[in-house]
């Protein structure tokens, strides 16, 4: 029997609407891990350290100009009080906000450097000065919402700013304006999304550190524009180490703005206890240090209450004020040696910085004098975009001369195209810094071996 094209049209479609639904299969996600966690950047202070570590593992010696960690012991009266703590038993579960004789040694002490009312309750303790970054911005943006920071600056800064859903604002550092800013450079930058500044006086990497009039510059064009559930994330981790006269001044010590301001500190700078893993915030309001604490028992539980009166002891005792004024007398003999050492090879230009312990040398000349520039123009473009002319540099000299420093992208990578610099840390000792010193000068005119190691293509980034 011959059927009519119409009729068997509408047989098919009888079929298939007499057919049960298909149950939808939920298609396979193609990777293990969250598209949020591809986002999170790293600390290449710490990533470089297996290549470090495959160079001394072939019994070279490497001189580590690249963390941020002073290589002075920790001082006898804080590490004598950590361990009369433990043997107290001082080693149990505490107060996630940090126990009350810290807190109130942190609110004395802030409150007197300045010349503020800070009151314990508002002030919480961290597993050292990075948590905060994270969390504040976890805390108070929603994705789309804007976080002004320095570049160069924390790398944390933008890594998180990203992670969260946050939209990224740097704020570029000038090498003529000495690394720091003024409100006529934030300004531009505030929008009805701001809802994070960040400042970092004394700066890592450059050692910038900001004038009275600067941050009073910056405070009365917040607090025209900036709206009003904007919080300024003042991180003051190296407020100590100063040189030349400088003194530390906090943005929140100015008329208006401790109530807008969260400050940030803690041990492992001033009081070289990178391994104490103690931090601090003081917050505007009590109530946002509760939500920063209930943040804590999410994340960390507590913090080792022995360590914490070892930092009480560092905060509070006298004999710390030796300690650190030792710690900056150091500081200021290496970085006088190698200011005027890197400023006289040729192809590097470097500042003094006003504070920490870093050296931001721009080092176009020497990019261009090797080649690296050039070599960098010919990489194919998925590598040129994870790297940089000073990486190339980075890695040479990492790899042929073993000096460990780090690129400028390594502080920052938006907007860092065309800028030229590498970071020293001078937290190290004056005969490696010499050393090293030597080093840079012998590969600052090493084209030949530079063109061999771009060949080689082993260790580019």
């Amino acid at each position: 029997m011959t059927v009519h094209p119409i009729t068997s049209r509408r047989l098919r479609s009888a079929k298939k609407k007499a057919s049960p639904p298909r149950a939808n299969k939920p298609k396979p996600r193609p990777s293990l891990f969250s598209a949020r966690t591809r986002l999170l950047g790293s600390e290449n202070a710490f990533k470089i350290g297996p290549q470090i570590t495959a160079l001394e593992n072939q019994g070279l010696k490497v001189i580590k100009c690249n963390l941020g960690e002073p290589d002075f012991p920790l001082a006898p009266h804080i590490a004598e009080e950590v361990k009369r703590q433990i043997d107290l038993g001082l080693t149990h579960y505490c107060d996630p906000q940090g126990i009350l004789p810290l807190r109130e040694a942190i609110a004395r002490t802030m409150s007197k450097r300045r010349d503020l009312e800070i009151t314990p309750d508002r002030v919480v303790v961290f597993p050292g000065g990075k948590p905060p970054i994270g969390l504040t911005q976890q805390t108070y943006c929603d994705p789309g919402d804007e976080v002004i920071y320095p570049s160069p600056g924390f790398p944390i800064y933008e890594s998180f700013t990203i992670y969260v859903g946050a939209r990224p604002r740097p704020l570029h550092l000038r090498e003529e304006c000495a690394f720091s800013f003024s409100g006529r450079d934030l300004a531009p930058l505030i929008s009805h999304r701001t809802r994070i500044i960040i400042l970092n006086f004394p700066s890592n990497p450059t050692g910038g550190v900001a004038t009275r009039e600067q941050l009073e510059s910056i405070a009365d064009v917040i607090q025209r524009k900036a709206p009003a559930q904007v919080r300024i994330y003042s991180d003051e981790i190296y407020e100590d180490i100063l040189f030349d006269g400088n003194r530390h001044l906090s943005i929140a010590a100015l008329p208006g703005m401790a109530q807008r301001t969260i400050i940030v500190s803690g041990v492992s700078k001033s009081y070289a206890w990178t391994g104490g893993r103690v931090g601090w915030a003081v917050f505007p309001t009590a109530e946002e240090a509760s939500v920063f604490k209930n943040l804590n028992i999410n994340y960390f539980s507590c913090l080792p209450a022995y360590n914490q009166m070892g930092a009480r002891i560092a905060l509070e005792s006298p004999l710390s004020k030796a300690s650190i004024a030792r710690m900056c007398a150091a500081f200021t003999e290496r970085r006088n040696l190698m200011v005027a050492g890197l400023n006289a090879i040729p192809g590097i230009r470097c500042r003094n910085p006003g504070g920490a312990f870093y050296l931001f040398p721009n080092i176009a000349g020497l990019c261009e004098n090797l080649g690296a520039i050039k070599a960098h123009r010919k990489m194919p473009p998925a590598d040129r975009k994870r790297t940089s002319p000073s990486t190339l540099v980075q890695m040479f000299l990492l790899w042929r001369y073993q000096v460990a420093t780090l690129d400028r992208r390594s502080f920052g990578s938006i907007g860092s195209e065309g800028q030229h610099y590498l970071r020293l840390s001078i937290a190290t000792g004056l005969d490696d810094l010499k050393k090293g010193l030597e080093s840079i000068r012998s590969a600052a005119t090493d084209r030949d071996g530079f063109q061999s190691f771009i060949r080689e293509a082993k260790h580019l980034w």
